[in-house]
């Protein structure tokens, strides 16, 4: 049977995998420290099933995470742990580091120095392009669109990490890259823009999609750090999982092991808009805060897909309407496991 290791499997990103690859036929292996908010509830739900296992522990801990992966041998491996928001990284640095860059590093060094003969797929972020302030946008009424970008921003653009968060992350990044090169680790980097969908437990600070979805539902007030014009592509979970299981699944001989990800240019948005179509949904307005930029922040990213299309022939296939739609009906059915969540 074919095995799967999933780092910080009870999150949003890694309860969506190990759903997929059950249904695949997996043998699947969930290691994470339960620090996420939604995290138990993810996880109650997917260990209903025979053929997941959990172990509690950290990416930090080099010796359990060794003894981990050793003792089950997977097939594949997808890094899903970490920390995962500038502003956490701001204020606490150092967890930033050892959750995102000693993590990932004791990941590598555990495949390395037993030989596993493993695919590694690590999540990483636009974040790695830093403020993108060297990149011209104009200003529209509800968002910023690139001057020259017409396709977005591809591999080839200045790495510049502008915060903790991306210094952490972009850390990781360039170690992943570099161990296939040294080492014939095969290590795929997906920089992502920003994902959504169900089972996600947005916070303020990461998952805005759901989080502001989830504040229109319930009536509170949605803080907008910024103008509101601020553009992400957003890519659907399930189209993100699909593209995990072509990786795993291709044999083709692939030079490149490091990709950006989102939904592309047809499905950016910008948190007005989103604002504007959850105020459909609700027949009412939202109501809404306007709060100073935050730091590092990007005005836009919109991800370039073609290199993923060229060497996988994955593109997105769910559009934003539908896709925020579907988020929207999952928050709004299970509203009570939000209250509950956030003592609201």
């Amino acid at each position: 049977m074919k095995k799967l290791f999933i780092t910080g499997g009870a999150g949003f990103i890694g309860y969506n995998c190990a759903d997929f690859f059950l249904k695949k036929g997996f043998k699947i292996k969930i290691f994470d420290n339960i620090s996420r908010r939604g995290s138990k509830i993810n996880l109650k739900k997917i260990l209903k099933n025979k053929s997941i296992s959990f172990e509690k522990g950290d990416l930090k801990n080099f010796s359990l995470l060794n003894k981990s992966i050793k003792k089950f041998k997977p097939n594949l491996i997808i890094n899903c742990a970490g920390q995962v928001a500038v502003t956490t990284s701001i204020k606490n640095p150092r967890l930033d580091f050892e959750s995102n860059a000693l993590g990932t590093f004791n990941l590598l060094e555990t495949i390395r120095k037993n030989n596993l003969k493993t695919k590694l797929i690590h999540l990483s972020t636009n974040k790695v392009y830093g403020d993108m302030k060297n990149i011209k946008v104009k200003t529209k009424k509800k968002r910023y669109v690139y001057k020259s970008k017409k396709k977005g921003i591809d591999e080839g653009s200045q790495l510049d990490f502008s915060s903790p968060y991306g210094c952490s992350k972009g850390t990781a990044d360039q170690y992943v890259k570099d161990y296939k090169k040294i080492y014939g680790i095969e290590t795929y980097v997906v920089r992502q823009s920003c994902i959504y969908g169900p089972n996600q437990f947005g916070i303020e600070d990461q998952g805005w999609v759901a989080w502001i979805t989830l504040c229109s539902l319930i009536n509170r007030k949605i803080n907008i750090f910024g103008n509101g014009k601020q553009v992400r592509d957003i890519l659907y979970i399930d189209d993100l999982v699909n593209l995990f299981y072509k990786i795993y699944t291709n044999r083709k001989k692939i030079s490149k092991n490091y990709y950006n990800c989102g939904g592309g240019i047809k499905n950016s948005i910008s948190i007005l808009e989103l604002i504007d179509i959850l105020q459909r949904y609700n027949k009412k307005k939202a109501s809404v805060t306007f709060k100073k930029e935050r730091k590092a922040d990007q005005k836009i990213f919109v991800s370039n897909n073609n290199n993923l299309y060229k060497d996988f022939h994955w593109y997105p296939k769910i559009n934003r309407h539908e896709g925020v739609k579907k988020l929207y009906i999952w928050i709004k059915e299970n509203l009570g496991i939000f209250k509950k969540i956030y003592n609201k």
